[in-house]
């Protein structure tokens, strides 16, 4: 019954937590807890403040409101205000909002390539976003609302992006499309928005638009710009700055034709019909009375309070756990933990004992004291209620509150029971990051996480791991500030035979190299391996420069002084015991400048709970500030229970699991259950020097070129700021990371170790594309999916045709006209395929628009999804001009005209001369 209880209350608070890192909840219709994180770089300034509560006060959810139908607005707003600013009366302290959590955050972009607002969305139609950004400029330079419109309805905008998973219904890509004969219109929705198509010339004089001959379209560069006055309703995901427009687009008013990623991505369905089928319209009906203003608090962070809570128990003298916790809490004090923090040391098995009070950490001095307070013996039971509330007792020792408060607690976690504390945990408003360390730790653990806001991870007991490691490494600030937080660069441990080598390379780029610190650890204790570890000048460091712990801790440290070189540091470790032993290397740093960000990894993940045969997918964003990081390698490695690490590489290609192309979001789908239980991920990112960066493109609100005013004059906003991404400047080189995602539970998983029926389809192929050439032939391009999602090859094909998108739909794909595929063989996941279609009888109309989609069939009689539907426009060639300009022509003709004329006058005249003369020679 107490576990029952126990799963029943989890179960409640997960579905207030919503998503796994936001804080909102939705009640009654009204959003609360909506969090707004404010970079610790920005600098103090009131107006940043103010504009936020006109954005959510004034405006944004009375806007919502009439968008929504009456269904939805903004309750509660808290404003996270960074530690940097001054504090004031009216600040309350943050608890578990942070600038990390927050559902819109407020942050300069690394390099300035304007201030347009976008969502990040890294999944596909109808699923959440990550996050709305703000610049500050955006927020306090009234100038920009001529172009964006007020930023209250930008704020409903990016909420619909991040919220509800619609898309954008305008296209940078493809900002006109034909239809029909001599008819060319803006890629938009509604397409009742009327406007003039323009060219800009110098002085801010425009001209109309010229149509290219090739595309039957407007030449590059051509503008639309929209009337200021309409009477168009729709949409807001279009054009939301138009003072008429007020709703979503419906099926009555959708674009079918526009070449837009909401059509492209939630095949062909209206913005409105996919906020009527999200799980907050389900819960949610129209309210009677307009709503209240929203509630706005303002909460200001704190200095960083963590308490160490380590499991001493008996279990933890197994498997070698209890010096590996060592190294690992080491690590994490050493190098992890930012400087300013508090810190303190619980240890538990039957009883707790508080074995450091918090201390700050200033210096090496603190940090390395704090080290010698862990524990080093293991026995009794483990009590981990005992531990956790012995930790509040370290918090209260030097505050008067626990809120924002972190605990991180280690332990094998077993026979685990929370009830006798589960009230007071719930009360203190604390964060709990959990680690479960062994196969035997109990659920609860990932549990008492989620109901925190804390994060979960596991390390298995097998050494040649450094899961442990990589946990505490995950386990960085909230702040946002990249500068002060520890970035690891390696993470390695393989078993090596006797006097056989452990080698490799860490590179060290630019945007790093401050604290660095180079760890090897082994797992005998009778024997130090033989060092070596050059730096890019070609300085050694040998045994002699480490600082070595060869006892039950086994290891060897080196941190360089200063910023350390740029380049490859090649390292070499003998194992010079007589047996085969497992040797780690790990390597942390920290950014080489405050003002330059380093290349970072986030790594996400799906969802924390999944059940077979549900695939999970696995994110890694790579990114240096703000600009996407594309060309690097990036592999996952997911460890279960019992099974054996699995590789996975993920790819930023727009195909399979990722669905945009180069926007520096690399997933991948995760299939590979062994086993029902814990799995951990470690994510490896290597960049190479053709690796580059690009700007955010997707998902920002439209950069309005101007408008028609009411007296038919074009009054034109700046041009889009824009950055040249093809410079060599924006070249990283090569960098190497390590992150963690933490863990993720499976359940349903069929005995037999990965033999179970085949259950896995094909996944959806996103990138199919059409062309209609001067042949009269199709050719459709893709990215080839798998046999099971992306991994393998599919055993067949289904591709359909037709004049309306609707007809190929999931519903509908059935009923649609086939091609012929038998001769199409499916290449093997990830390879582009090519196929030709050129119609017997094909009714030619110049902009006639005709639609294909695709999908997958494994051998197992498994059928993909639809893919995206592609449309090619059928463009006729006229009659190719005479070779002779028609003006000579004309000429021609009349010269000859002027030419036959004259010499039939002439021969006339010679005829009467020769006439006369005959009828006088007669007389």
């Amino acid at each position: 019954k107490m576990e029952q209880k126990w799963w029943d209350l989890f179960m409640a608070l997960l579905l207030l937590l919503d998503v796994k890192g936001s804080l909102v909840k939705l009640h009654n219709g009204g959003y609360e807890d909506v969090v707004i994180g404010i970079h610790p770089k920005i600098a103090e300034n009131a107006k940043i403040i103010n504009s936020i509560k006109v954005i959510s006060l004034h405006f944004a959810s009375s806007y919502l409101f009439r968008a929504s139908q009456r269904r939805f607005y903004f309750r509660t707003v808290k404003i996270v205000i960074p530690l940097t600013w001054a504090s004031k009366p009216e600040y309350k302290r943050a608890s578990r909002e942070s600038y990390v959590n927050a559902d819109i955050i407020v942050a300069e972009p690394f390099v300035k390539y304007g201030d347009g607002p976008y969502t990040s969305q890294y999944q596909g139609c109808g699923k959440k976003g990550r996050y709305i950004h703000f610049t500050s400029n955006f927020l306090t330079n009234d100038s920009l609302v001529n172009i964006y419109g007020s930023r209250g309805r930008i704020f409903v905008h990016e909420w619909a992006h991040l919220r509800w998973g619609v898309f954008e219904e305008y296209s940078y890509d493809a900002p006109f499309y034909s239809s029909g004969i001599n008819k060319i219109e803006a890629t938009r929705c509604s397409a009742s928005i009327t406007g003039q198509y323009r060219f800009a010339t110098t002085g801010g004089r425009t001209r109309r638009c010229r149509i290219e001959r090739h595309t039957e379209l407007y030449e590059p560069g051509c503008l639309f710009i929209p009337y200021k006055k309409q009477t168009s309703l729709a949409s807001i995901m279009f054009m939301q700055s138009l003072s008429s427009v007020s709703q979503f687009c419906d099926k009555s008013n959708h674009n079918l034709m526009a070449p837009n990623m909401q059509n492209k991505m939630c095949s062909y369905k209206s913005t409105w019909e996919v906020i009527s089928g999200s799980a907050d319209f389900a819960s949610s009906r129209p309210l009677g009375a307009p709503p209240p203003d929203p509630i706005i608090h303002l909460m200001k962070t704190r200095e960083r309070i963590v308490c160490l809570v380590l499991d001493a128990s008996a279990q933890m003298g197994k498997d070698n756990r209890l010096s590996r916790l060592i190294r690992a809490a080491k690590l994490f004090l050493l190098q992890i933990i930012e400087e300013g923090s508090w810190v303190g040391i619980v240890t538990f098995n039957s009883k707790a004992n508080i074995q450091a009070g918090l201390q700050k950490v200033f210096s090496d001095k603190e940090r390395e004291s704090l080290t010698s307070h862990l524990p080093t013996t293991a026995s009794g039971d483990s009590d981990i209620c005992e531990g956790v509330t012995t930790a509040f007792q370290v918090f209260s020792r030097k505050l008067t509150s626990t809120e924002g408060c972190e605990i991180v607690l280690l332990t094998n976690g077993e026979g685990l029971d929370l009830s006798p504390c589960l009230s007071k945990i719930q009360s203190q408003e604390i964060i709990i990051h959990t680690i479960a360390f062994g196969s035997k730790a109990s659920n609860e653990l990932e549990k008492l996480a989620d109901m925190t806001g804390g994060k979960t991870f596991y390390a298995t007991d097998s050494l040649d791991s450094n899961g442990l490691i990589d946990a505490f490494g995950g386990i960085s600030s909230g702040s946002g500030d990249a500068s002060q937080q520890s970035i690891q660069l390696e993470s390695k441990a393989e078993k090596i035979a006797s006097m056989n080598l452990l080698q490799g390379v860490v590179t060290i780029d630019k945007t790093v190299g401050k604290d660095t610190l180079f760890l090897i650890a082994w797992s005998s204790s009778t024997s130090t391996p033989e060092i070596s570890l050059i730096d890019p000048k070609g300085k050694k460091y040998l045994n002699k420069d480490f600082l070595i712990e060869n006892s039950n801790i086994r290891t060897a440290r080196l941190k360089i002084s200063g910023t350390a070189k740029t380049g490859n540091w090649p390292y070499s470790f003998k194992n010079t015991d007589s047996a085969d032993q497992v040797i780690s290397l790990t390597v942390t740093t920290r950014a080489a400048s405050a003002t330059v960000p380093p290349v970072t990894v986030k790594t996400y993940i799906s969802n924390s709970n999944n059940s077979f045969p549900n695939p999970m997918i696995i994110y890694a964003e790579v990114s240096q500030g703000f600009l996407p990081v594309i060309g690097a390698k990036v592999i996952a490695t997911v460890e279960s229970t019992s099974g054996k690490p699995v590789e996975l590489a993920l790819y930023d290609e727009g195909a399979g699991a990722d669905i945009i192309k180069h926007d520096g979001i690399y997933s991948r789908y995760f299939i590979a259950f062994s086993d029902n239980g814990r799995y951990s991920i470690k994510v490896s990112v290597h960049g190479y020097d053709k690796t580059s960066r690009r700007i955010h493109r997707q998902n920002q609100a439209m950069y309005v070129s101007g408008y028609v005013d009411s007296t038919g004059g074009i009054v034109l906003n700046p041009p889009r700021p824009v950055i040249n991404v093809t410079d060599t400047s924006f070249g990283i080189g090569n960098f190497d990371r390590i992150s963690s995602a933490g863990s993720f539970m499976v359940t349903g998983v069929p005995a037999g170790g990965g033999t179970y029926k085949d259950v896995y389809p094909p996944n959806k192929i996103t990138d199919l594309e059409v062309i209609f050439n001067e042949n009269d032939t199709f050719i459709l391009t893709w990215t080839a999916p798998g046999n099971d999602y992306d991994f393998g090859q599919a055993d067949r094909y289904e591709i359909k045709m037709s004049r309306n998108p609707l007809d190929l739909t999931e519903a509908n794909f059935a009923n649609a006209t086939s091609l012929d595929t038998s001769a199409l063989i499916p290449e093997f996941s990830g390879v582009k395929q090519t196929f030709q279609y050129k119609p017997d009888e094909l009714a030619k109309e110049n902009g006639t628009l005709i639609y294909f989609a695709i999908r997958a069939i494994d051998a197992s009689d498994n059928v993909g999804e639809v893919s995206n539907i592609a449309r090619a426009t059928l463009l006729l060639r006229a009659e190719p001009p005479s070779s002779t300009p028609p003006f000579i022509v004309i000429i021609v003709c009349i010269a000859v005209m002027c030419a036959v004329l004259g010499i039939a006058l002439c021969a006339l005249h010679k005829w009467k001369q020769s006439r006369r003369e005959s009828m006088v020679s007669m007389d």
